[in-house]
């Protein structure tokens, strides 16, 4: 199945890319739904998000969320990540 390119923002307020979410997480878009489920490889759901197509998109709806890449890590070490 193809992964949707679009944008989610992950709870540290990131802009992620759906198709290098990183963390070794990976995501399941619906883009109709406006929906992005970021799960485990064995299929733990670990965050829920709103699909956004563009960046710009994400700033329409008035969110500031600095674009980081897969490389960047998930969470802080002081949370255990």
């Amino acid at each position: 199945m193809a992964v949707a390119e679009g944008f989610f923002v992950d709870w540290d307020g990131h802009a992620r890319s759906t198709l290098d979410p990183g963390g070794g997480y990976l995501c399941d878009p619906d883009p109709v739904a406006r929906y992005v489920a970021i799960t485990t490889k064995s299929g733990a759901l670990v965050h829920e998000a709103t699909f956004y197509k563009s960046l710009a998109d994400i700033e329409k709806a008035g969110i500031t969320a600095p674009f980081v890449p897969g490389s960047e890590p998930w969470g802080r070490a002081s949370e255990g990540f």
